[in-house]
């Protein structure tokens, strides 16, 4: 059974200044699996987390990571204007993109970021934009299915990111040329895998890359970037990962491939944003209506607005009503907001405790592609988040939107221009 990270009485005390529906961010959390994700890889000198800001684009939770010693991977210009307000320069900052406008080109070199080029026909773009560093990252994309075993997880030949094997060797001849002396190899091959094996594995398979593509072009591999992938249990029933086993086990590959290459010095970065703020993050909301028809419905003050994994994949977001979290789950709804969408659902046929108007509902696992991915439709209004912090008060680390933000890009008339709400 999953716990939420603050209780019924908590939450009553926040709604006195913070109303629902708020996302909410479990500082001590934070810290704490970061600080275990570089224990598991300190075997390794050059070992860093890049957090993918894309997943909880916040300077607050960027600037409590910067703190434990993180960098951020960055996809677009905002985040990397984001990254820079924060304090993040030169190599804290890694920019993987793709199909990139030359402006963000020109902004990551400027600050000195890491560049990760997704395609051959990059390399030309970015001497034109803006130049080529002398370190320089090339992703890769094998092909074919990404299998565990028997398991299918993805299938790369079908994404649109990345370079082939063939394409690797030739960007870092050309690149060479173009003075580029230090390389990097980054890939992503499977999504939120809740298996020990994917990072070793794809370790593996990078490992073995990195040595072919030294052997071929004598380059200088200074890191390899596993990127993410690591994810997260939503379901109660499965077990999360373990990333002492998997440092242990990246560690093996390392050993065995990298180091009797003479490869012993090339750096592991890793980009997670799922692994490092999924459990750490909750949506809290209130139910404000019930129906009964064909089936019983439970209608919050939130809806896929604040939270649409739900809606857009039928992801699984637990849910504990607050004070509520040791009766028994007897009652069977659909779980909604309020969205003109017949999908706007948080949860579809669920078992849970009876629920009473005014009861809190704590959705988990909100703190990675979350509030991100929130959006306006019907006109709603993007809900605040919230810091719990380490000695137990609550910090607004942004507000919640209002109908003037909402407004604020039109230019249509004096009454939306003076808006005072």
């Amino acid at each position: 059974m999953k716990k939420p990270f603050v209780t019924k009485e908590q939450v009553d005390e926040i709604v006195k200044t913070y109303p629902t529906p708020f996302h909410i961010y479990d500082e001590k959390g934070i810290r704490e699996n970061a600080r275990k994700l570089k224990k598991a890889f300190s075997w390794n000198k050059g070992f860093r987390e890049y957090f993918a800001v894309k997943a909880t684009p916040n300077p607050f939770i960027l600037k409590i990571l910067q703190e434990e010693g993180c960098g951020v991977d960055c996809s677009s210009m905002t985040e990397l204007m984001l990254s820079e307000a924060v304090g993040f320069t030169g190599s804290d900052i890694m920019f993987s993109s793709n199909v990139t406008p030359a402006a963000e080109y020109k902004k990551a070199y400027d600050l000195g970021a890491y560049i990760n080029l997704d395609d051959y026909t990059h390399i030309e773009f970015l001497e034109k934009s803006a130049g080529i560093p002398e370190t320089i990252c090339c992703r890769y994309n094998p092909g074919g299915v990404f299998s565990l075993g028997t398991h299918i997880m993805d299938n790369p030949g079908d994404a649109k990111y990345g370079l082939t094997k063939e394409q690797m060797t030739d960007a870092y001849r050309k690149l060479m040329e173009k003075g580029a002396k230090n390389f990097g190899i980054h890939a992503f091959l499977a999504s939120n895998t809740v298996n020990n094996d994917y990072y070793p594995t794809l370790a593996g398979i990078l490992f073995e890359l990195a040595v072919e593509l030294k052997e071929k072009t004598s380059a200088h591999i200074s890191f390899i970037n596993l990127s993410g992938g690591v994810g997260i249990p939503y379901t109660p029933d499965k077990e999360p990962n373990d990333i002492m086993v998997i440092g242990e086990g990246v560690r093996k590959a390392y050993e065995k491939i990298l180091v009797p290459a003479g490869m012993g010095d090339v750096a592991i970065f890793t980009e997670l944003g799922r692994y490092m703020l999924g459990p750490y993050g909750g949506l809290v909301a209130t139910a404000i209506h019930e129906k009964h028809i064909y089936k019983e419905y439970i209608g919050l003050d939130a809806c896929a607005a604040n939270l649409m994994r739900p809606a857009m994949y039928g992801a699984y977001h637990h849910i504990t009503v607050l004070g509520k979290e040791n009766e028994p789950c007897t009652h069977k709804y659909d779980v909604t907001g309020s969205l003109c969408e017949n999908n706007d659902k948080f949860a579809v046929d669920r078992m849970l405790p009876k629920v009473d108007m005014g009861d809190y509902m704590f959705i988990h696992d909100a703190g990675a592609h979350g509030y991100a991915m929130g959006y306006n439709y019907n006109g709603k209004l993007k809900s605040a988040e919230l810091l719990l912090k380490e000695d137990g008060s609550v910090q607004l680390i942004r507000r919640a939107e209002t109908a003037k933000d909402y407004f604020a890009t039109f230019d249509f008339c004096d009454i939306l221009k003076d808006m005072k709400y």
